[in-house]
């Protein structure tokens, strides 16, 4: 069960869900059709187990995983998203799966294992800071393999505006709509533990869900979503 600090009410799924998953560039908006999809005869009627169900090898519930907006490291525990994240980590892949598929009959990689991304990089990683491959294009000069052609800002915080919350891949542009993205993005952990944006998530995941259904029967997956 959920601690009741955490316990959200699900809303009735909008009209519209307006996301965009990392790596599809624009934010994509998708309508609903009038009525919901189904998985044979059954209908949509709950996420809350996909926010209950534990994350294999975490001992977490999907619900703390995502709410705070944050990712943690557990020293103590072997390092690999979600525990803190490498570079390689196919994180989003991993979070949609834990959010929207039974972990009781799939794992983690379900979507990773879908060749529906490219499998790497186009340019390795460096063993070096920045670590990631050299930019296409100018800087760097061509041939650089150092960070020293990169002038790198140094001007206080209050100088920038925060535009995307990165803590859990997937949470800002998967399950929060476009609409509510910005006061989103603004926020941080406090508002999350106050569940300020419980209704959002839960309504985004429903609808999400909804959409997805006669996708996750065309391809045998089982949704983690109660129906009946």
């Amino acid at each position: 069960m959920m601690n009741n600090r955490k316990t959200f009410t699900v809303a009735a799924a909008p009209a519209l869900l307006a996301f965009a998953l990392a790596g599809c560039g624009n934010d994509e908006v998708i309508q609903a059709p009038d009525e919901p999809p189904t998985l044979g005869d059954l209908t949509v009627l709950s996420v809350t187990p996909c926010l209950e169900q534990i994350v294999p090898g975490t001992g977490t519930s999907v619900l703390d995983l995502i709410v705070p907006d944050t990712i943690t490291v557990d020293l103590s525990q072997p390092s690999g998203f979600p525990n803190g994240r490498a570079l390689p980590d196919p994180v989003i892949d991993v979070t949609l799966a834990v959010a929207l598929l039974d972990m009781d009959v799939h794992g983690p990689s379900t979507f990773v294992n879908i060749p529906l991304n490219p499998a790497s990089n186009d340019v390795p990683f460096r063993d070096a800071f920045p670590f990631l491959g050299l930019p296409q294009g100018d800087p760097p000069l061509e041939g650089s393999d150092t960070a020293t052609q990169f002038d790198f800002i140094d001007a206080p915080l209050g100088d920038y505006d925060r535009v995307d919350r990165t803590g859990m891949p997937a949470i800002s542009p998967a399950l929060i709509g476009v609409p509510v993205r910005p006061d989103y993005n603004d926020a941080g952990p406090p508002e999350d533990e106050a569940l300020v944006f419980a209704s959002e998530l839960t309504t985004q995941l429903t609808t999400l869900t909804q959409i997805l259904l006669d996708d996750f029967e065309a391809a045998g997956l089982t949704p983690c979503a109660s129906v009946g």
